[in-house]
């Protein structure tokens, strides 16, 4: 049975899902029902007798099938050894044994699916014990135990078998609650459906223990067949120090309530016991005396137990918001059962008063006996406890409910919209459907609408009429006038002054300066005919400038003023009280024309 040879996949945008290969009948037309998996690394030695085993191995058992070696960057001769032994080679250049083996699951093309590795540890030729239970129906996942087998000698290290394998496999059972007696075996099978079920994601050696974690926490049927392990051809790549604490790392991360919350239960009820039982006074024991310094550590053991409960609480929340939707037991359910922010504040505020209340007493007693000695530290130390556990409370129910639900209870109603719709559990994000491959990242599968508000149009700009400010000496006396505003409105003003300010600042910047500022409203040209509102009389406010007559135009200013173009508004309609009129709504700046000296008249009551 001849595979493919030199087929290799790539990657789609989400980095993780090959784009090659997949569910479906070989190149010849004939189904695949069993596909064999194997990462390689450097393995040219070994991987063409795997490869010749494997295929033996599925003749044998009477399937059709094809075996996929997964070439994780080797630099000798691996991927053409495998091919020419009739391996279908996959290319994945992210180094990692999950990496490898994630990437030769997507591309498998069989119903089923076996893994193993390519050092000729396992005998890939008795491949019918492993497929025997999945094709007779009885289970969706088959796990090889080499401690239920034969172990040959010098196949394991004696620190592997007598300690780490079995340590390892005993902390998984506990953490996670299944029952198997090598967790951490390389050969294993499963269905497609199964695989799609566990939704597997880690790129390292921690794939071994996601392997079960993730088959118990889809409650698949699992059984154990006996298989032998053989030693191992080649230099072997695990390190056993740094891939057992990353195993165990993985394990601790995804238990919090083994790894915070029972601990801090136990540690707070041991403190809050402690500090109870010594409030009286110093307790005998017969052997030993327990006094105030066993207080103290009662109440740190306390404060130290209730912060590892809330860490554990919060550490549950966010697992799950990742997609590690692990089977919560007591008393996690319970906790966010009830968890609200305003409860959690409620006891903490609780807490936080009893404790206060118990200061107040010490304090009393105190100031009765006159400011003197006081013999309260017990009280004391247990009224610190309860305030401080108090402010702990309040402030993480604070962090909590960011988690769990966001400033707006956002990700609540995502959540139940969710768990309404049959997509999620109602604790986290929706899970990820079953046919969509498990490397998926859970946010790619989400549409989300958003509804983008209508941009309003640009307020329309009102036109400046008037000549350009030049930047002379003039504009040190135009930084004395009043303050101007942001937008253009009034010239640049916020607020017009009165008419006999603006009659002696136009005086003096009309003699001074050749340009002229913005001018009242109220100061007309002699050369304007118009005629003065009714109740008004013109009057002079200054004397015209030297060698200035009606007519005539002072020579340095006619450069300054030419081409300058000025648009007189007319007094308005309605004449103002004769006490003091108020400025039109849009004054512009008077003409001024050439051949006309800048001598001023302005209207005055008359």
């Amino acid at each position: 049975m001849d595979g493919a040879t030199g087929v290799g996949t790539g990657t789609d945008a989400f980095g993780g899902i090959p784009t090659g290969g997949g569910f479906g009948p070989r190149a010849g037309g004939q189904p695949v029902e069993v596909s064999v998996v194997m990462p390689c690394l450097n393995e040219q030695e070994s991987v063409g007798v795997c490869v010749r085993k494997a295929l033996a191995g599925l003749a044998t058992a009477g399937a059709a099938g094809e075996v996929v070696v997964v070439d994780n960057g080797s630099t000798d001769r691996s991927a053409d050894v495998a091919a020419a032994a009739g391996a279908r080679v996959v290319r994945e250049t992210r180094r990692g044994y999950g990496n490898a083996y994630l990437a030769g699951f997507a591309a498998a093309r069989g119903r089923l699916i076996v893994m193993g590795d390519a050092d000729d540890s396992y005998d890939f030729s008795d491949l019918g014990v492993l497929l025997a239970p999945l094709r007779a129906g009885r289970a969706d996942y088959v796990l090889g135990s080499r401690f239920a087998g034969e172990i040959l000698p010098g196949a394991m290290p004696w620190l592997h078998r007598y300690v780490g394998n079995p340590v390892l496999t005993g902390i998984l059972n506990r953490l996670f609650d299944v029952r198997s007696s090598d967790a951490h075996s390389g050969m294993r099978a499963f269905s497609r459906e199964a695989y799609l079920r566990m939704q597997l994601r880690c790129e390292g050696m921690e794939l071994a223990s996601e392997l079960v974690i993730a088959a118990g926490r889809a409650e698949l049927r699992i059984e154990e067949v006996p298989i032998t392990y053989h030693p191992r051809v080649g230099a072997s790549k695990l390190h056993s120090l740094r891939d057992g604490w990353r195993h165990l790392r993985f394990m601790l991360l995804l238990a919090p309530r083994h790894l915070f919350v029972l601990p801090g239960l136990v540690l707070l009820a041991l403190g809050i016991v402690g500090q109870a039982a010594l409030l009286p006074g110093s307790l005998n024991l017969g052997f030993h005396r327990l006094d105030l310094h066993f207080s103290i550590l009662f109440a740190l053991l306390a404060l130290l137990g209730w912060q590892l409960v809330l860490l554990g609480v919060c550490a549950d929340v966010h697992n799950h918001a990742l997609g590690w939707q692990e089977r919560r037991r007591w008393p996690l359910p319970l906790i966010h059962r009830l968890f609200t922010l305003e409860r959690g504040l409620a006891l903490g505020a609780g807490l936080f008063i009893v404790g206060f209340v118990v200061d107040v007493v010490v304090l009393v007693r105190w100031l009765v006996n006159n400011l003197g000695p006081l013999n309260e530290m017990r009280p004391a130390l247990l009224a610190m406890t309860l305030m401080v556990l108090g402010a702990q409370t309040a402030f993480g129910s604070f962090f909590l409910r960011l988690l769990t639900a966001g400033p707006s209870g956002g990700h609540q109603r995502a959540s139940a919209r969710g768990t309404r719709a049959g997509t999620g559990t109602g604790t986290g994000p929706a899970r990820v459907p079953a046919r969509v491959p498990a490397r998926v990242p859970a946010r790619a599968l989400t549409r989300v609408r958003v509804r983008v508000p209508a941009r309003a149009p640009p307020r329309p700009r009102r036109a400046v009429h008037g000549p350009t400010r030049p930047a002379s000496a003039c504009a040190s006396r135009r930084r004395n006038t009043r303050p101007r505003s942001s937008g253009s409105e009034n010239g640049g003003y916020s607020s017009w002054p009165s008419w006999a300010e603006w009659s002696s600042r136009a005086d003096a910047a009309f003699h001074r300066c050749p340009v002229t500022p913005r001018p009242s409203p109220y100061a007309i040209p002699l050369s304007s005919g118009m005629t003065p509102p009714p109740g008004m009389t013109p009057r002079m406010t200054s004397p015209p400038r030297a060698g200035c007559r009606p007519g005539s135009t002072p020579a340095r200013s006619t450069a300054r003023t030419r081409g300058a173009v000025n648009r007189v508004r007319p007094p308005p309609s309605r004449p103002d009280p004769p006490s003091r009129p108020d400025p039109p709504s849009r004054p512009d700046p008077p003409s001024r024309s050439r051949g006309i000296c800048p001598s001023r008249f302005s209207w005055s009551p008359g």
